[in-house]
C-alpha cells in the first residue's frame, strides 16, 4: 500500500512540473501581450451608410463579390473553420438565402478548411483551404462563375504550406495570373508572403523573417473581449493576416493584424521567382499607421480600407497616408475579410471572433446570427 500512494504521489508531482512547463512554454511562445494605442478618428459615414446585408446562423468567415460592373453581384462567403462546420462550408447568397456553392454534393469532396475567397475579374471564385493548419493539403481552387465548375486547382508543396502554417486572406492580380496569400502561421510563429504563378504553377513564400510580416505584441481587445485565452498563457498575437493587390496591379499591400504599419512591395519584384529575399525585403516600404487589423481591400481610387477590430469599424488610408476612420458602429462584432463588389458597395464579413474561437456550438449558436454588412465606396 505504501508503494501504491509512493507511486501515486510523485505521478502528481510529474503532473504538476509537466503543466508549469507547458504554463512557461506556452506563456513565452503565445504569451504577453500588450495594449495598442487608440488612433481611430471620428467617423466620416453615419450609422445609416453601414447597411445588414445579410446574416446567417453559424460564423461567417470570409466574404467574396464579383467585381463585374455589368451584372448583378455575386456575394460568396465561406463559414469560418474556427467554428467547426459540420456540413456546407462555402456558400452563395441567392435572393436572401445562403445556398452551398456549388452545391450540397460537393461540399465533402472539395473542401476541408476554406476560408480565403477572392473574385477575380477573369469571372472567377479562387478559395483558399488550409488544411486544418499544414496539416493536410493546403489547397487552392478556382471557379469558372460562369459554367460553376473547378478550373484551376493546385496543392502548395509542404516547403511552402509547412506543417502548423494558417493560409488566409488572398487576393487576385488584376491580369489573373498570380495570387497572393497571407500565411498568418500562428502556431507556426513563421508567417509570410506567400506567392503563386498559375502559368508557371510554382509557389514560394517571402519575407517570413521580415518585420513587416510579424506582430509587435499587440493584442487586440474589442468592447466585448480581450483576446486571450487559457489564464492568460495564450494571446491572440498574429502578423500578416490581410492583403490586397492594387487595382492599377502595381503594389500588394498588406497588414499584420497585431502591428502598428500597413505595408506594400512592387508586384513586379514580388512576382520576380529570382528575386533574392535581401531585394525583396530592401523594398518593403512601410505606407502609413494603422489600427489593429484584419482584413484589407483597396479601391480604383487608390484608397486602401482596413479593418478596425478594436473599434468595430473600418478605418481607410488615402494615397496622401494620412488615414482616418471612415465607420464604427457597435453592430460589427469582429470586422474581418472585405470584398469590393462591381455594384459600387465593399461587403464586410463580422466574424465575431470572440464569440467563436475555442466556443462551444451552443454558445455559438446563443450568439447567433452572425452577419455581412455592406457600404458605398468613397467617392
Amino acid at each position: 500500500m505504501k508503494t501504491f500512494f509512493r507511486i501515486l504521489k510523485w505521478t502528481f508531482v510529474v503532473l504538476i512540473v509537466l503543466f508549469i512547463i507547458l504554463a512557461v512554454f506556452l506563456r513565452i511562445n503565445y504569451g504577453g501581450g500588450k495594449d495598442y494605442p487608440d488612433i481611430s478618428t471620428a467617423p466620416q459615414y453615419d450609422e445609416h451608410q453601414l447597411e445588414l446585408f445579410f446574416s446567417f446562423d453559424q460564423p461567417i468567415g470570409n466574404v467574396a463579390a464579383t467585381p463585374d460592373t455589368a451584372g448583378t453581384t455575386r456575394v460568396f462567403f465561406t463559414i469560418h473553420p474556427e467554428s467547426r462546420p459540420e456540413t456546407n462550408k462555402l456558400m452563395e447568397v441567392v435572393n436572401g438565402q445562403a445556398i452551398p456553392y456549388p452545391s450540397a454534393e460537393t461540399q465533402s469532396t472539395l473542401y476541408n478548411t476554406p476560408l480565403g475567397i477572392f473574385g477575380d475579374l477573369q469571372n472567377r471564385l479562387w478559395v483558399i483551404d488550409h488544411g486544418f493548419h499544414g496539416t493536410q493539403a493546403v489547397k487552392l481552387t478556382a471557379f469558372d462563375l460562369s459554367t460553376e465548375e473547378v478550373i484551376h486547382e493546385y496543392v502548395f508543396p509542404k516547403k511552402v504550406a509547412e506543417t502548423l502554417s494558417f493560409f488566409n486572406d488572398l487576393s487576385v492580380s488584376p491580369n489573373g495570373r498570380y495570387v497572393f496569400v497571407a500565411d498568418v502561421s500562428f502556431f507556426g510563429k513563421k508567417p509570410s508572403l506567400v506567392v503563386y504563378d498559375m502559368v508557371e504553377g510554382k509557389s514560394r513564400n517571402v519575407l517570413d523573417k521580415h518585420p513587416s510580416v510579424r506582430h509587435e505584441g499587440y493584442l487586440p481587445t474589442t468592447p466585448s473581449k480581450k483576446m486571450r485565452f487559457f489564464g492568460g498563457l495564450v494571446d491572440l498575437l498574429t502578423g500578416i493576416d490581410g492583403l490586397d493587390v492594387s487595382r492599377d496591379g502595381q503594389y500588394i499591400y498588406w497588414a499584420p493584424m497585431g502591428h502598428s504599419g500597413l505595408f506594400r512591395l512592387p508586384v513586379s519584384l514580388a512576382t520576380d521567382f529570382s528575386a533574392s529575399e535581401e531585394s525583396l525585403s530592401a523594398a518593403v516600404e512601410r505606407v502609413s499607421d494603422k489600427p489593429l487589423s484584419d482584413g484589407i481591400r483597396t479601391d480604383t481610387l487608390g484608397n486602401v480600407y482596413i479593418t478596425d477590430i478594436e473599434h468595430s469599424g473600418i478605418y481607410v488610408v488615402p494615397p496622401s497616408g494620412d488615414g482616418y476612420s471612415l465607420i464604427k458602429d457597435d453592430r460589427i462584432r469582429w470586422a474581418d475579410g472585405m470584398a469590393l463588389g462591381g455594384d459600387g458597395y465593399m461587403y464586410l464579413a463580422d466574424s465575431d471572433i470572440p464569440n467563436q474561437m475555442l466556443q462551444s456550438k451552443k454558445h455559438m449558436e446563443k450568439h447567433s446570427p452572425y452577419h455581412i454588412f455592406r457600404f458605398k465606396l468613397l467617392e
